[in-house]
């Protein structure tokens, strides 16, 4: 690996996603050798300069890997130790990569998610740019009327943003599914809240082209190189 920009290189060796590893610079949890360094910039060489990021060294490997999770219930989207919180990483304990997840869904949301060691690809999925469609099935407590799905269809004020869904299906009769591409943060559960609808379960069953399938919750494969093509499809 060639000297550049330590929020790269912390990216490409796995430790996040690009922003990710900027923000654990801004904090002042990486050390490059005896310093620590708070500028993402700052130009470092991987084969002569030690790397710590929160006390660990970080090891380079130019071995990339990809993996589809139906993330289960009660699990959180985070590479850093909160107690006896379970944390969706600590279902890839058995791997000798350092994985993070590709985006987040929030605890109490199954699904789709993708992780991975590979920052640039990271960034190439969730940079707004890309464009990415994600699909949710939702399912709520009452029945799903028109005036649900009329509201549902207007959106909502998110982050200080008028926030609306791609596309608002109704499946039966307390079941229905949002196609989103912000990527706001608890974005959908917003949504179905200010629509007058009790929610029960949030899954994310599609990322771009590609669809969860019949993975169990908890279960998790090594992702295809055309499976990989799909997300952008």
């Amino acid at each position: 690996m060639e000297p550049n920009r330590l929020s790269k290189i912390l990216a490409k060796s796995g430790v996040a996603s690009r922003r990710a590893c900027e923000f654990l610079i801004f904090e002042g949890k990486v050390r490059v050798n005896d310093e620590v360094i708070t500028v993402p910039q700052t130009i470092v060489d991987p084969m002569t300069d030690k790397i710590y990021v929160e006390d660990h060294p970080i090891e380079f490997s130019d071995e990339k890997v990809y993996y589809i999770l139906n993330k289960p219930r009660g699990f959180i989207c985070s590479n850093k130790p909160m107690g006896r919180k379970k944390l969706v990483i600590d279902l890839f304990a058995e791997l000798k990569h350092r994985l993070f997840t590709i985006g987040r869904l929030d605890r109490d949301t199954t699904g789709l998610l993708l992780l991975t060691n590979d920052g640039h690809f990271a960034q190439e999925v969730i940079h707004p740019s890309k464009n990415i469609a994600k699909e949710y099935l939702v399912k709520t407590q009452q029945e799903i009327t028109h005036e649900h799905l009329e509201a549902l269809s207007k959106g909502t004020l998110i982050e200080g943003k008028w926030i609306r869904p791609s596309k608002v299906t109704k499946v039966r009769r307390g079941t229905l599914k949002v196609v989103v591409k912000e990527g706001k943060k608890r974005e959908v559960r917003l949504m179905v809240q200010n629509a007058g609808l009790t929610l029960l379960s949030l899954s994310r069953i599609r990322i771009g082209g590609l669809k969860l399938g019949d993975l169990d919750e908890g279960e998790w494969r090594e992702l295809t190189s055309k499976e990989r093509d799909l997300i952008f499809a």
